[in-house]
């Protein structure tokens, strides 16, 4: 029999600038009897799903124990799954875009976003994150990244089988813009075939603070680019379970990855 993984990618339109509603929409949204005949081991959230993409950072920011944080830690253990999504967190007097992943009977763990999008100057509003991180789910290992990180794949790049930070899905939470969604979907499926992995793009619909209009297309891409989940522009829950033993047998027949480059990215 084989190893699936299910996720659920939630694409909705964000209250701008709005903690509490945005909180109080997604708690609607995922109420226990949705998911009566699916039982997800990974809930995505868009990035910034508690404010939108605002550079007001400082009037914005919450801690680690605030509320955000502290509504994902007590929906993972609602639901009995993991969730995740990004948020505005400030650390030690640092601004950051942090995805932050919550799981049941454990502590969040988290990756700040390394690439700021400096054509909305969020690179004045927040420090860059410094390190890769690998997080696992229930033995599956994850490539936690965020919008602008997608557009750099030195950066996303998969390691080797036997290497630190090698991943079997990799996730980009975004705020991406309608005008750049062509970019958005090739870029997705790009990922996947060079990296050998399931991909997952949860992007936001709506228009923001700033008259920015976002068209979703949230997607799940498998390991030879094809898409499998596209949500389109329509806002809810999708669903979708990952093959793990269809994507060993094809990393095991077609081993790209025995022939890539060897560098060092510097930070």
């Amino acid at each position: 029999m084989s190893e699936y993984f299910d996720i659920t990618v939630v694409q909705s339109d964000l209250v701008w600038e709005n903690i509490a509603a945005n909180i109080d929409h997604f708690d609607k949204l995922l109420e226990i009897e949705k998911f009566a005949e699916t039982s997800p081991d990974l809930i995505l959230l868009p990035e910034m799903f508690t404010t939108g993409f605002t550079m007001q950072s400082q009037a914005l920011a919450e801690t680690m124990q605030d509320q955000t944080v502290s509504w994902l830690r007590e929906k993972s253990v609602a639901l009995n799954c993991a969730i995740a999504g990004s948020a505005i967190i400030v650390d030690e007097g640092q601004f950051f875009n942090r995805f932050v992943l919550a799981q049941p009977k454990q502590d969040p763990v988290w990756y700040d976003k390394r690439h700021l999008f400096r054509m909305s100057q969020e690179n004045d509003h927040y420090s860059a994150g410094q390190s890769h991180q690998c997080l696992e789910i229930g033995g599956i290992r994850l490539s936690p990244q965020i919008c602008y990180d997608l557009r750099f794949p030195a950066w996303t790049r998969n390691p080797s089988p036997s290497e630190l930070g090698h991943y079997q899905i990799q996730t980009f939470v975004a705020n991406w813009p309608a005008r750049r969604r062509n970019h958005w979907l090739k870029l997705l499926q790009a990922r996947a075939i060079e990296n050998q992995c399931y991909v997952v793009g949860v992007n936001r619909i709506g228009l923001d603070g700033n008259g920015v209009e976002y068209c979703g297309d949230s997607v799940v891409v498998d390991f030879q680019g094809e898409i499998i989940l596209d949500m389109k522009s329509k806002a809810g829950l999708g669903h979708v379970s990952l093959d793990m033993d269809a994507l060993s047998a094809y990393r095991g027949d077609f081993p790209a990855w025995k022939d890539s480059d060897r560098f060092q990215i510097e930070t």
